[in-house]
């Protein structure tokens, strides 16, 4: 029958049945795990860590974890959450420390800014690497007060899964894709209308006098169009 549990057993709180040197291999089972966790958030792209730091975001896992299973099973002694804590800060320390001295490595890891718009046309080899959706593209740029592509100049998918959009001067602004879900619905293959469209795909601008019959974008070779907002 197993022994009832009594209250502030300091060598069960500590220890518990392991012996002292269990504790090295809890430190290289962190190691392991800090590493597993830095490639897993590395390989899933940077919209998945947005505003923390794919470092950042692998130490709250690690701490997270390790916090929380003390508190509740008798059975994991704190010493090893402690060793944990201390290996996980040691490798974040050491891991950010060989980032910012190494370039190659911190875009390895963080990646690096990615032009996804440049003058109001949408970069799509750039756009397709990141997995950014349109919608989600186009979200954020709403978010931002754009309603057409025509006003950007620039956006720039950040490391940190943050979108930069640079817009043009009032004066400068051209006619563009427009980024209203309910104008993007009105899209058509054949453009009855004379008039300038948008390409649906990259938001390239052509104008059409009303004869052309399914046009090709000269851009990216799609056949959707929207009419453009000004």
């Amino acid at each position: 029958m197993q022994k009832p549990i009594q209250p502030f057993d300091w060598e069960r709180m500590l220890i518990h049945d392991f012996p002292w040197l269990y504790l090295g291999e809890v430190a290289l089972r962190t190691v392991i795990m800090f590493v597993i966790l830095l490639a897993a958030l590395t390989v899933s792209g940077k919209r998945e860590v947005k505003q923390l730091s794919v470092y950042e975001l692998v130490l709250l896992i690690g701490l997270g974890s390790a916090a929380g299973d003390p508190m509740f099973y008798d059975d994991v002694p704190i010493s090893a959450a402690i060793v944990v804590f201390v290996v996980m800060m040691g490798c974040y320390k050491l891991i950010t420390r060989l980032s910012d001295k190494n370039k190659t490595l911190r875009e390895t890891l963080e990646g690096k800014p990615v032009y996804v718009i440049q003058d109001g046309c949408i970069e799509n080899q750039n756009f397709d690497q990141e997995d950014l959706g349109q919608d989600e593209l186009f979200s954020e740029l709403r978010q931002a007060g754009v309603e057409h592509l025509g006003q950007v100049r620039v956006a720039i998918l950040e490391p940190s899964g943050q979108l930069s959009i640079f817009q043009y001067r009032e004066a400068d602004i051209k006619p563009g894709l427009p980024v209203m879900p309910h104008l993007l619905r009105l899209q058509t293959e054949v453009p009855v209308v004379a008039g300038t469209y948008a390409c649906t795909n990259c938001g390239f601008v052509q104008t059409f006098d009303g004869t052309e019959t399914k046009p090709s974008c000269k851009r990216c070779g799609k056949h959707s169009w929207v009419k453009t907002l000004p």
